[in-house]
């Protein structure tokens, strides 16, 4: 694939003195380097759907949305000289998301195998899905014994089990991929509404044994409570993957969404807990859902997103 260097444009710094470097000056094309220039760094990979959006009746829109995460990242300082690389888009076409979730999985684990970390920028929450199949390629059976955290920070459980995947299935079919291979499910999910899920949800996560916090009680009185209820979840597991849904955020904060949230989890809660896992040195994998630049007001929520995301791209220390 062939990065779009039009959307890693901005500022320069010309005649400033001092280190002046932004993103898109470290940027390179991963397609473009040899592995073990790769290993170590972070890969941006973009995820063009919103057909599992479609599939789920919410607001289209969020395929346009990996473009303009970079171009909201672009001009972001860095520290040093970060190894990040870009890795291009897989695109859903003619509503064909099973196939382009298959290749994003070939995708992700590619990226595993070189020794980088994987950062994928959606598109739909039936990203997830596909980011797994990476996952589950690049690890095997491995996820036996070396048990997976699959956080996820979101209003919604995403735990449909219906016939055709949408943005409303990835963590059921998740569950049932690792049912298949005899490995553990962990899945946990911060940020949900009491309102934006069924009964029958909440009857399935609790059957799955999904650890879940109600985002009317992740306030920033009781952050330093859930930093440790966190650090505790994360040393019982091998990996992590993180997902994050922007419509976990309240709606004030991040507009341009699919469904935007009447109550949702502070912008600092979110980015404190975000940094817990950080400092884990478990994090593999990353990516990030939802935002739909069409009913985005001023690239508010582009920003917040790349706030999010820079030092999960960067590895910026702390």
């Amino acid at each position: 694939m062939t990065i779009d260097r039009a959307v890693w444009q901005g500022r320069v710094d010309t005649g400033e003195t001092g280190h002046t470097l932004r993103l898109h000056q470290v940027l390179r094309d991963y397609d473009a380097c040899e592995a073990s220039e790769v290993a170590g760094g972070a890969v941006v990979l973009g995820f063009c759907s919103d057909e599992g959006v479609r599939r789920n009746h919410g607001r289209q829109g969020a395929v346009a949305g990996p473009d303009m995460l970079r171009r909201a990242l672009a001009s972001l300082p860095v520290q040093g000289t970060p190894s990040v690389f870009d890795g291009g888009n897989v695109v859903c076409a003619d509503e064909r998301l099973e196939a382009a979730q298959a290749a994003l999985g070939h995708r992700v684990a590619e990226v595993l195998a070189a020794g980088a970390r994987p950062v994928v920028l959606g598109g739909g929450h039936e990203i997830a899905y596909g980011t797994f199949l990476g996952v589950a390629e690049h690890y095997g059976d491995r996820l036996r014994d070396e048990p997976i955290l699959i956080l996820n920070f979101d209003a919604h459980f995403d735990l449909r089990a219906q016939p055709t995947a949408s943005s409303g299935t990835p963590f059921w079919q998740i569950s049932q991929l690792l049912a298949g291979r005899q490995a553990p499910f962990h899945y946990a999910c911060l940020g949900v509404s009491r309102y934006s899920n069924t009964d029958a949800l909440f009857e399935r996560a609790t059957a799955l044994n999904v650890d879940y916090w109600l985002d009317s009680t992740m306030l920033a009185h009781r952050l330093p409570e859930m930093c440790d209820q966190l650090e505790k979840k994360l040393a019982k597991v091998s990996h992590v993957y993180l997902t994050i849904d922007m419509d976990v955020l309240p709606g004030e904060k991040a507009p341009g969404v699919s469904a935007p949230a009447a109550h949702g989890v502070a912008f600092e809660v979110v980015e404190a807990l975000i940094g817990v896992v950080r400092r884990s040195g478990k994090l593999r994998v990353a990516d990030i859902a939802e935002y739909n630049p069409t009913y985005d007001r001023d690239g508010l929520t582009a920003r917040v997103g790349a706030r999010l995301l820079h030092p999960l791209i960067t590895q910026l220390p702390g």
